[in-house]
């Protein structure tokens, strides 16, 4: 029976707790968390300290200028690890037990994301400049707790389309894609919102969205090809769906965010630039040992 229930309504912290007491779902919780502190926070903490070590780039383009500053994003930015654990809620409280194993699979492979991504981090780390603007709280938080040292490639955007992806990959697992088609345009639409929103807010450069469109690829072929790649990029700067009332109040659905409006053709060559970087890096790969190679390439040559 098709559900008309949006993702967006869950509680995000039901997830922890289940997850916790749940014993099927435990080792993943416990091998994923550490490997999200470890590789996100305590690699980039002890770059911020011991300066020198790792070298970092700055990886500003002159089409960030065309991208404006709005504040207002923020929410949508802070969403994104809400946004993967609020889907375990979801699959939890419809299917129970027949989502263990799908769910404990999903769990375990966000912290291997994490780790994946820290195969870049540790050999170059990279940084934009942002500005100073801590009027809001949400901002003060992200200039306390961020050093700011993990650009490329952008986990934000690498969590959040891994999410959209597994959604639809659990769905058809538990053989539920047709009554969940709805939320898995959510959910996707979703990612879209979070990878404009680092944009808006400016904790990235459009550098950043090519280099984890294609750590993607690496990580995820068969469910982020270059088809995929191209064809998400190419929604970016969409009109956000309206979402239900109840669902708004929530301040995290993407069409809660004001409507920022970038040129149209500052939004084409924004989206030229991600996919010519992008099919530079795929053709890169096939003469690389490693598929951080390129990355890596990109950031000891590039000149802000």
């Amino acid at each position: 029976m098709k559900t008309s229930q949006s993702v967006y309504t869950e509680n995000w912290l039901y997830a922890f707790y289940k997850s916790i007491l749940t014993p099927s779902l435990r080792p993943a919780f416990k091998k994923c968390v550490p490997s999200i502190i470890y590789n996100f926070f305590l690699r980039q903490y002890h770059a911020a300290f011991l300066p020198g070590r790792i070298p970092v780039t700055s990886v500003d383009h002159e089409l960030d200028k065309k991208i404006p500053f709005v504040p207002s994003w923020v929410t949508i930015y802070l969403d994104f690890v809400q946004f993967w654990i609020r889907m375990i809620t979801f699959f939890i409280r419809r299917y129970k037990r027949r989502a263990y194993q799908p769910l404990k699979e999903f769990i375990v492979s966000m912290g291997d994301l994490y780790a994946y991504a820290a195969e870049v981090y540790k050999r170059n780390m990279s940084t934009t400049k942002r500005p100073f603007y801590i009027a809001r709280p949400r901002f003060f938080v992200i200039h306390l707790l961020d050093p700011h040292l993990m650009c490329i490639p952008s986990l934000h955007v690498m969590v959040v389309i891994h999410t959209y992806l597994q959604f639809a990959n659990i769905a058809k697992k538990l053989g539920e894609s047709e009554n969940l088609k709805d939320q898995a345009a959510e959910m996707k639409n979703g990612a879209l919102a979070i990878s404009q929103a680092i944009l808006f807010v400016k904790q990235h450069s459009v550098n950043c969205i090519p280099a984890a469109l294609y750590a993607m690829t690496c990580f995820s072929p068969e469910l982020f090809p270059p088809s995929e790649a191209e064809a998400f990029t190419n929604l970016l700067f969409s009109p956000a769906p309206k979402a239900d009332e109840k669902t708004r109040k929530n301040r995290v659905h993407p069409s809660a965010s004001p409507n920022t409006k970038i040129k149209d053709e500052d939004q084409a060559q924004i989206k030229a630039h991600i996919l010519s970087i992008y099919q530079e890096f795929l053709e890169e790969k096939k003469n690389a040992k490693k598929w951080y190679d390129p990355i890596l390439k990109f950031l000891k040559e590039y000149k802000a």
